[in-house]
């Protein structure tokens, strides 16, 4: 009995749900350790799916992986579970029902899950573990992103010709979170191989059928579906489903007018919806044709409207010449006038752009971009507004750069953020869906016109995107390697931590010389002994020389003398930093921007000797 020449005559039942009856059970751990702990409970699982009525039933091999399973402890059983599995499904199966090898995507929505060479590592491991076990057909589902679902079934292709059904999964109707279409989608993966091509997991039947109307038939390769039960609820701390099974039944046929070969379900669903299936498909002969709905036109992404009124960004500023931006934090009170007599005062003496830190130290300040927004509205300066991941989730990330967008604010520093446990609420939570890499990535994207899920934003944002780089570190090898990552992931500039040592700046010169990323160079003026002890010991990225903390003890106690030795040490620092570098961030201490306006205008006295030299230099060599 063959799946594909079975499939040509009748269309298949797929089964539902593994991981929603084990959870619905109270198992809330690693669902695929289960076959080795609690076979029985797997085995009865597959056997109530098959009395359902599913033809096809899937091993609980999911997430059987060396990457997910190393999260529970579990990365040494790979073989083991995987060959419990098929055993299982294989006894539950018995002549008559097809078991399908599943490997679910690794990455998820979230790529900074195993890089390229780990997943296709951890892929080839699973594979041939199931492939030794002889199941009847390789499932691979669940892959948001297309680029891991492209790579692992080249190697699948290469590795097996039974057949392979490749589930891509949406979180738009008809479009990838990429932004390819459904349709692009599905041909790329039978042009690669596949001999089944579909959609599971997110949407439920609804969502599933509108995206597969302008799907035509294939040349070659079948179609499948796996709907959600419905989105998920959430109540007393747990996920739960509200669709009725019946409503399944009411879909079977329009999936089957749709050319679908194989219908199952996914999350959500269990084996009464699959009888609901089994119920509605009153006709099992697959189409041979179909009405193909014309899609609809796409809505043209278009230039921002604000990118020709732009002034020259801080990227093409500083290429050109040496360049100052300075952080000024928004207050952690609601009086703005210091903030704003700061805010000019910057202006006045000639800085690129005002920064505004998000939260820093994980406490709260008056938001970064109102503030932003008004020191390009009233002070006439360009606003440079970090963005941590630590406090908005994906959505709010959205919204956040939409809004972003709209008010003008087009430069960003994207970082990860300091916990909340440093903060003045420890009790608050961290929310980190993102990295600072898939932050800079979704700034991007969005730059394209595309949002997270792949739906077009209808207008292309113009950011630029700076990232942070700490050289404060043991191994500054690996901090550059971090920071290398960084422009892959379309980072534009780098911000460094403050440094206060001269020696550590030339050190990094030398270790990014090969970059030509500019780098903007942290320097913070020191206020107090206590402060230079504070920063050494508790704020973490930063640390200070004993020769920095010895000078700045011998003024303790004075506020004029420490701050004088402060701007002294600030400017050692700045004239080092002056000769590698273009890119100076003066960070502003307490509000005291008065050290900043006296280091920013002391660059500027520099950075005209510096031209000034340059140009006796050239008109030497011309003379």
């Amino acid at each position: 009995m063959n799946l594909l020449d079975t499939m040509k005559e009748r269309i298949l039942i797929g089964d539902g749900a593994m991981g929603t009856l084990l959870y619905s059970h109270g198992v809330d751990l690693c669902f695929e350790e289960l076959n080795l702990t609690h076979p029985d409970q797997v085995l009865r699982i597959h056997q109530a799916y098959i009395e359902a009525g599913a033809d096809i039933i899937q091993t609980n091999t999911y997430g059987a992986n060396y990457i997910k399973l190393a999260r529970h402890g579990l990365e040494d059983s790979v073989k083991k579970i995987n060959k419990a599995a098929v055993q299982i499904a294989k006894k539950a199966a018995g002549k008559n029902t097809f078991v399908l090898g599943t490997i679910g995507g690794i990455h998820g929505s979230r790529t900074s899950i195993g890089t390229k060479d780990e997943i296709k590592r951890s892929f080839r491991e699973q594979l041939y573990c199931l492939l030794l076990e002889g199941v009847d057909g390789l499932l691979l589902e669940t892959y948001y992103d297309f680029d891991e679902l492209t790579t692992v079934l080249k190697i699948a292709r290469e590795e097996t010709d039974i057949p392979i059904i490749t589930n891509v999964s949406m979180h738009e109707a008809g479009v990838l979170q990429n932004g390819i279409e459904l349709i692009d989608a599905l041909q790329q993966l039978e042009d690669l191989g596949a001999d089944i091509v579909g959609i599971n997991c997110r949407l439920g039947p609804h969502h599933m059928l509108k995206s597969l109307e302008t799907v035509p038939l294939m040349k070659r390769a079948l179609l499948s579906v796996y709907p959600n039960a419905s989105y998920p609820g959430y109540k007393d701390g747990k996920l739960f489903y509200e669709n009725e099974p019946e409503y399944f039944e009411k879909f079977a046929m329009s999936f089957r007018k749709a050319g679908v070969s194989l219908i199952g379900g996914c999350c959500g669903t269990t084996p009464e919806h699959i009888r609901a299936l089994v119920k509605g498909l009153t006709i099992r002969e697959p189409i041979q044709e179909k009405l193909v709905k014309k899609k609809e036109v796409k809505t043209e992404v278009v230039e921002s409207e604000l990118k020709e009124s732009q002034p020259p960004t801080l990227l093409e500023t500083v290429r050109k010449r040496h360049s100052i931006i300075v952080e000024l934090d928004a207050p952690k009170h609601l009086n703005t006038g210091k903030f704003f007599e700061g805010a000019q005062a910057l202006k006045d003496a000639g800085v690129d752009a005002i920064t505004l830190a998000d939260n820093s130290l994980a406490t709260p300040r008056i938001c970064n971009a109102s503030m932003a927004s008004l020191v390009k509205q009233k002070i006439g300066a360009t606003p440079l507004v970090h963005i941590t991941c630590r406090d908005r989730n994906l959505i709010g990330l959205q919204s956040h750069l939409m809004g972003l967008h709209t008010l003008g604010i087009t430069e960003l520093l994207a970082i990860t953020g300091d916990p909340t446990k440093i903060g003045d609420f420890p009790g608050a939570t961290s929310v980190f869906d993102v990295t600072s890499f898939e932050l800079i990535q979704l700034i991007k994207q969005f730059n394209e016109g595309i949002s997270k899920s792949g739906k077009s934003l209808q207008q292309k944002t113009s950011f630029t995107v700076a990232a942070a780089f700490n050289p404060n570190v043991r191994h500054l090898d690996r901090a550059v390697e971090r920071l290398e990552k960084k422009i892959e992931a379309g980072a534009d500039y780098f911000i460094t931590q403050p440094i206060y040592s001269t020696e550590k700046i030339i050190e990094v010169y030398e270790a990014t010389k090969h970059i030509e990323t500019p780098i903007y160079i942290g320097i913070m003026p020191l206020t107090s002994s206590q402060n230079a002890e504070f920063l050494h010991n508790e704020v973490p990225g930063i640390k200070l020389t004993d020769q920095v903390r010895a000078r700045m003890a011998l003024s303790d106690g004075n506020r004029e003398q420490s701050t004088k030795e402060g701007l002294e040490v600030s400017k050692e620092l700045i004239d080092v930093a002056l000769e590698h570098f273009h890119g100076i961030y003066l960070i502003t201490p307490f509000m005291r921007y008065d050290m900043t306006v006296n280091l920013t205008e002391y660059i500027h006295g520099k950075v005209d000797v510096i031209v000034a030299r340059e140009v006796v230099q050239t008109e030497s060599i011309v003379y």
